[in-house]
């Protein structure tokens, strides 16, 4: 009879009790993600060193990998997400044991980042009014104008080409309505996005104030 002391005796190796109260799995993924958001690279590293022991999917480690830096990190460190991304597919092509390499190396990239929530923040801010129903008709200058009879109902008429303008930018409507889903910080690479956006929303705000008149 094959009983777990057997087995572990068999392969030299200690069983690590994962599933015993059947919350283990999610218990110790869900504290690789909090430590990894929370900065301690030391802490992820032992919970992936578990779900490794474990004999957790690669792929579902990577996944959850590729969330935390796209939601955690986001835009204070946009390279997050591309190691993230090179690991899931390094960790498919070359599997266990090899997989424990990429997998570290993101782990530890994604603790030691800059860390911003505004991209999750601003997509479900923006799908929030599109699920209540607040939907907003596309502006007539930016509609399509390249279908047959488009360009007779005004479709496209006024609008400008960005590319066209000053450092490539024009101030024209783009969304038909006065929202702001998108609240950038200052931490990491996000910094300098705030300036440009901020930059950008005085002209936008200019604009607003010339169509009210």
């Amino acid at each position: 009879r094959i009983t777990l002391e057997v087995a572990e005796q068999s392969i030299q190796k200690k069983a690590v009790v994962y599933d015993g109260d059947g919350d283990a799995h999610y218990d110790t993924i869900s504290a690789f993600i909090k430590s990894m958001r929370g900065s301690d690279p030391d802490a992820a590293l032992y919970w992936l060193a578990k779900m490794i022991h474990a004999g957790e999917d690669p792929r579902f480690v990577a996944r959850r990998i590729v969330i935390c830096a796209a939601e955690d990190v986001g835009l204070a460190d946009p390279m997050a997400l591309v190691l993230a991304n090179s690991a899931l597919a390094a960790a498919e092509f070359v599997g266990w044991p090899e997989a424990r390499i990429p997998l570290a190396e993101a782990t530890i990239y994604i603790a030691t980042a800059n860390k911003s929530n505004s991209v999750i923040c601003a997509i479900d801010a923006a799908l929030e009014d599109v699920r209540s129903g607040r939907t907003i008709a596309v502006p007539e200058h930016l509609r399509d104008k390249h279908y047959k009879g488009a360009e007779r109902l005004g479709h496209g008429a006024g609008y400008e080409y960005a590319h066209d303008g000053k450092d490539h930018f024009v101030a024209q409507d783009y969304l038909g309505a006065n929202k702001t889903y998108y609240e950038p910080t200052e931490q990491g690479v996000e910094k300098k996005i705030k300036e440009r956006v901020e930059k950008w929303r005085a002209e936008f705000s200019k604009l607003r104030g010339k169509e009210s008149k």
